[in-house]
């Protein structure tokens, strides 16, 4: 074991030493007097990193142009209802990635333990989703409709609490934002048959803290094949599909604002999620609800949040 990374090493030398080695110094040292603070702090770390990669592998003019055309493409894809680029820092890990860095960061900085943990945002969030009352519904396509009919056996009610991670004391006012795919695994904005904002909402917790709304029991999907990040996936052979999720984002006044998701115990795909987002505390276990003509399947799920 020690001959081969002695082996590895000597490679990565010999790639480094038959290219200029004064370069990326000359990089780093072109950084003006009055640059951006954090960019002087990051920068030399990521210019190595970079160059340090384009050195290892011998990267080629065309495999760059390649990997330049792809980040450009996932630009121009990206808007504000599909955020492309995003999705390819997703599919190589990166966002979770970050997303864990940013939560030990807080909570070093004296963030609670016991709040529930953050996952990605992903690609498909909207602001500005409607603000419904309480028990609200945010399946607003037809009963009429072919895909509410596909849709009927996923009905649910979701329902919990927000409260203080220092304390349990419960989080009046807080904004319960919620999304999810339909149960053809589509987002309402890929989806021309359903209406704008259809699994959508915002919500605002009572008095003690509580929130509750009808949707559905989520769906696993594929993450779009169209695009950089679906041919990304594709070439390195790999699963495209996100388990069955509910995206969430929870503020309130006073409070760190949580964006997190909920993972369907059921669903296989919590074992090899395309982006890398599951977390055990976020899995949970849908429940047959009784007596609800609006709904087939129950979860009640509590958020607690850190305190600014």
């Amino acid at each position: 074991m020690t001959v081969a990374k002695r082996e590895n090493a000597t490679q990565a030398n010999d790639s480094t030493s038959k290219y200029d080695p004064e370069f990326t110094s000359q990089v780093i040292a072109a950084t003006g007097p009055k640059a951006n603070p954090r960019l002087k702090q990051i920068m030399p770390s990521l210019l190595r990193h970079l160059h340090d990669f384009a050195r290892e592998v011998d990267l080629t003019m065309t495999e760059w142009m390649i990997g330049v055309d792809l980040i450009n493409e996932a630009g121009r894809m990206s808007t504000d209802r599909r955020n492309e680029t995003g999705l390819l820092c997703d599919v190589l890990g990166l966002e979770s990635l970050v997303d864990e860095i940013t939560s030990k960061l807080l909570l070093d900085a004296g963030g609670e333990s016991e709040a529930t943990p953050s996952a990605v945002l992903g690609p498909f969030y909207r602001a500005d989703a409607p603000i419904l009352p309480n028990g609200s519904s945010i399946v607003l396509a037809s009963p009429d409709s072919a895909w509410y009919k596909e849709a009927e056996p996923l009905l649910a009610h979701v329902s919990g609490q927000v409260v203080s991670a220092s304390t349990g004391k419960p989080v009046p006012d807080a904004l319960v934002d919620v999304w999810l795919a339909g149960p053809n695994g589509l987002y309402e904005q890929q989806d021309a048959d359903v209406p704008d904002m259809n699994l959508r909402g915002r919500f605002r917790t009572d008095a003690e803290g509580r929130y509750a709304l009808y949707c559905l029991r989520p769906t696993a999907y594929p993450v779009p094949l169209d695009g950089p990040a679906g041919r990304v996936l594709s070439m390195l052979d790999r699963q495209p599909y996100r388990p069955a999720h509910i995206h969430f984002i929870v503020g309130a006044k006073g409070y760190r604002t949580l964006t997190t998701q909920v993972f369907d115990n059921e669903d296989a795909h919590v074992k090899d999620d395309a982006v890398f987002a599951v977390k055990d505390e976020l899995i949970v276990r849908f429940e047959e609800r009784v007596g609800d003509k609006m709904a087939r399947w129950t979860l009640v799920y509590d958020f607690a949040l850190c305190e600014t």
